[in-house]
């Protein structure tokens, strides 16, 4: 998908790029399909700052998409892809030939017309839905179920999938993003593709606005604080960390120190950590 590039009208604007939304089929959402959600600025029930950097930002209608896509063996026919502001790939409206219509991830190359469907066993195309065991080794995959019938968690944004890498006692053998290898049982199901939005990584914000737009607030350095704000606070003009292992806001060490779990029951499940 190629990148928009916009002309150097301003400071800006001088470097800025966006996705291309030429592949867009519809500007407004099903209605049916979307609610309102109200923003809490990372804020507890009491008010207090919970996640920093996060506030304000455009107002946004949730779309109601279906992980699950639990309606089996009842083919749909895809009416519009559409931009979702609450997920970074593109999302694909079905309408199932009951007349029901849900949405669903948008795999890369799924196009307005395109039949899908969900079911145990079915062909090999993109936007199908099937069952893990029987998927062929080497076919790249989205939206995995990590237990069966929960709905899909795995690989669920823009340009990502999973590899299937072997079959084997009830598991399905998966290679993650991270290039960690972790086996899911094969009863779950899977959608077949890569999804869509593949170049969203490679945009330049441009401006401070535009991600005030997204709801993302100003991080300072840490080395510009005082020292009762951070670790790395004080000292005169550019100071050094001053501290041997970097730390956290709250002094707790990070970069380096392992915090999985030793005991975590799903520790079982990774063949291979990820790569550093």
């Amino acid at each position: 998908m190629p990148i928009k590039i916009y002309k150097p009208t301003s400071e800006g604007r001088r470097g800025m790029t966006g996705v291309d939304f030429s592949v867009l089929t519809k500007s407004y959402p099903e209605k049916s399909l979307t609610f309102g959600r109200k923003k809490t600025s990372a804020r507890n029930n009491r008010g207090r700052i919970t996640v920093r950097h996060h506030g304000g930002g455009h107002k946004q209608l949730y779309r109601l998409i279906d992980f699950k896509q639990n309606k089996h063996n009842i083919s749909g026919k895809v009416t519009s892809i559409e931009y979702d502001p609450n997920r970074t790939c593109f999302i694909a409206l079905i309408v199932y030939k009951d007349g029901e219509k849900r949405y669903i991830l948008a795999p890369k190359d799924l196009k307005v017309g395109s039949s899908v469907i969900a079911s145990e066993n079915t062909p090999l195309t993109t936007g199908n839905r099937l069952m893990l065991k029987n998927i062929p080794v080497g076919t790249f995959i989205h939206n995995v179920e990590f237990f069966p019938g929960k709905g899909g968690q795995l690989a669920r944004s823009a340009g990502n999938s999973v590899q299937v890498m072997a079959q084997e006692g009830g598991y399905t053998h998966l290679l993650l993003p991270s290039s960690e290898i972790r086996k899911v049982p094969d009863s779950g199901y899977a959608s077949i593709g890569v999804l869509s939005n593949t170049e969203r990584n490679a945009i330049t914000i441009g401006k401070a606005g535009r991600s005030r737009w997204m709801g993302i607030r100003p991080t300072v350095r840490a080395s510009a604080m005082n020292p009762v704000d951070h670790p790395y606070g004080g000292g005169e003009g550019r100071a050094l960390r001053g501290t041997r292992r970097p730390k956290t806001k709250w002094g707790k060490i990070t970069g380096g120190r392992k915090t999985r779990n030793k005991n975590k029951r799903s520790n079982a499940f990774i063949i291979r950590r990820r790569k550093k």
